[in-house]
């Protein structure tokens, strides 16, 4: 089968496309033939070695397919059933060995395409909507990168959970996305104080939770944005590791809660894993969840959707085909 690896950590070029031997699956795992590969910041981060693997690694933590053998002890999938995954590395290939508990069925009329957008995204804007901090009704929110995989199906989920969302973008083709997902509000961070513009909109009190994906450059305006007693979900890091913090900062802020989540943590057993994937997915099925999927590469351009990921060119979902 034709696989993307990686042999040394660095940039786009880095991803190699090669013929290897389809793996098999042993107990407990089934082996897909994959239709289409989610590609997420998480990646990135591991083909520059910020979340470093042993080397050479096929990268890639999300897919959709068709189930075309299991190993011994499988119960949860059968061969022939159209399934997606998250949070299992190793997607960037024309077939995957996954474990049999992390595979979910895709609803009738759902395409592959859609099941690996919907996945691990998905359930990112999921958790951090219902768990992390669950919203209610009244509530305010600030949406970074509200343009992005996640940040559309967040302002989605946070509209229907009754919020009134502020997100931020760089550009007016992505103020127009972010707004058409349902923001109440959009700031241009490259023209205003994204800090500033929210205490504005908010009379200055600041918003009850802060979701952000972007990290080192946003850290100490979202901390800024929030009212006293509010939350940042710090769920990514875009433009690098926040540097270390004095936590004094969440008393003087106004007793301020700081965490941040993975996924993985959210979907640690199969009974949540449904629960979640089975809400995205239905949602996407239905149309009651958009999904905009912005840019679809061929496999061997995985290199070619990094660079477009990384320079922030793409708005929603970016797909590999093999």
């Amino acid at each position: 089968m034709r696989t993307i690896r990686i042999h040394q950590f660095g940039g786009p070029e880095v991803l190699q496309l090669e013929e290897v031997s389809a793996p098999e699956p042993g107990e407990g795992e089934a082996r897909l033939t994959v239709e289409a590969i989610g590609v997420n910041f998480i990646d990135i981060y591991h083909r520059t070695g910020l979340y470093p693997s042993p080397l050479p690694f096929t990268p890639g933590m999300e897919a959709a397919g068709v189930v075309e053998t299991v190993g011994q002890g499988v119960y949860e999938v059968e061969v022939g059933d159209r399934v997606a995954y998250a949070m299992e590395q190793g997607s960037y290939a024309e077939a995957a060995v996954v474990p049999a508990w992390k595979l979910v069925q895709l609803p009738e009329g759902l395409d592959a395409e859609s099941g690996a957008a919907a996945m691990l995204q998905g359930m990112t804007a999921q958790y951090l909507t219902q768990s992390t901090y669950p919203i209610t009704g009244g509530e305010t929110v600030l949406v970074h990168a509200a343009a992005g995989g996640v940040g559309l199906l967040l302002v989605q989920m946070a509209k229907r959970l009754g919020a009134t969302v502020i997100g931020t973008v760089s550009t007016e083709e992505k103020a127009r996305l972010a707004r058409e997902a349902g923001a109440d509000h959009v700031i241009l961070y490259t023209e205003a104080d994204f800090a500033e513009e929210t205490g504005r909109l908010t009379d200055g009190r600041g918003v009850h939770v802060v979701y952000d994906s972007v990290g080192q450059t946003t850290f100490e305006g979202s901390l800024a944005s929030l009212r006293p007693r509010g939350m940042l979900a710090l769920y990514g890091q875009s433009s690098g590791p926040v540097p270390p913090t004095d936590l004094a900062v969440l008393s003087t802020g106004g007793s301020l809660f700081l965490t941040r989540p993975g996924l993985g943590h959210y979907m640690a057993e199969r009974g949540e894993l449904l629960e979640r994937a089975g809400e995205v997915l239905h949602a996407v099925a239905t149309g009651e969840l958009r999904l905009r999927i912005d840019r679809t590469y061929p496999l061997g351009e995985a290199a070619e959707a990094h660079r477009a990921l990384e320079g922030r060119q793409t708005t929603g979902k970016v797909i590999l085909v093999p």
